[in-house]
């Protein structure tokens, strides 16, 4: 297994695993924050070069090696095909689960279906050694590129972000708050069941005072 890299106290590279509608939206995204944004599949950098200067111009086609020694790394495949991720390249790398189970619409998974943790803690033990981070699951593609504003600015919409990790969760904040959202920290990893697909957090809009009342009532043990 690869060894722990050192963490970087502000990220300047961005790759991302996925050239679909969320990939290439969060990759959009950080080039307009002024990220250096790569991207991969699992075809050869130069058969997907075109349709990343055509769709994300900015960014650079990649090898997959090449996208996983970013300072973060963005994990946007459909989640049922988690497996084929290589959990050598990514240990001791900061990556963010930007996968949903949604069983009505992408079908039940056994994975996912039969286990009590949250889909985000179930890719985190097969990435045992990567930092795991949940967010960018609960906004649309669309809505990632519209509704970003600057810090500050009123009625600004927030984002929740869990993991188990402070520094990776702290480099991952910073990350979001340059997108263009207040990066909301949820918690533990597990704490990412609460903007899972179904709940209010992922259903909704919120600025961050909103969702960290959210998040709150959730933690709150239910009175008998």
């Amino acid at each position: 297994m690869s060894a722990p890299q050192n963490q970087p106290a502000e990220a300047r590279t961005i790759g991302i695993l996925g050239a679909g509608r969320v990939g290439t939206a969060v990759a959009r995204q950080a080039l307009k924050a002024g990220y250096d944004v790569r991207i991969a599949t699992a075809k050869p950098a130069d058969e997907i070069a075109l349709l990343v200067e055509i769709i994300t111009p900015g960014a650079v086609a990649v090898d997959v090696a090449e996208a996983a020694g970013a300072d973060i790394v963005v994990v946007a495949v459909p989640l049922h095909k988690y497996r084929t991720l290589v959990p050598d390249l990514l240990a001791g790398r900061t990556v963010i689960d930007a996968m949903n189970y949604w069983a009505p619409i992408d079908g039940e998974i056994d994975d996912f279906e039969n286990d009590g943790r949250t889909s985000s803690e179930i890719v985190q033990a097969y990435l045992a050694g990567a930092k795991i981070v949940k967010t960018l699951n609960h906004i649309g593609y669309h809505d990632l590129e519209e509704d970003g504003r600057e810090s500050g600015a009123e009625g600004r919409r927030a984002l929740a972000l869990a993991g188990d990790e402070r520094d990776a969760k702290a480099l991952v904040a910073g990350f979001i708050d340059r997108l263009g959202y207040d990066p909301v920290d949820a918690g533990p990893l597990a704490a990412g069941r609460a903007f899972q697909p179904g709940t209010g957090i992922f259903n909704g809009s919120h600025p961050a005072h909103q969702l960290r009342a959210i998040l709150a009532a959730d933690r709150e043990p239910a009175r008998a």
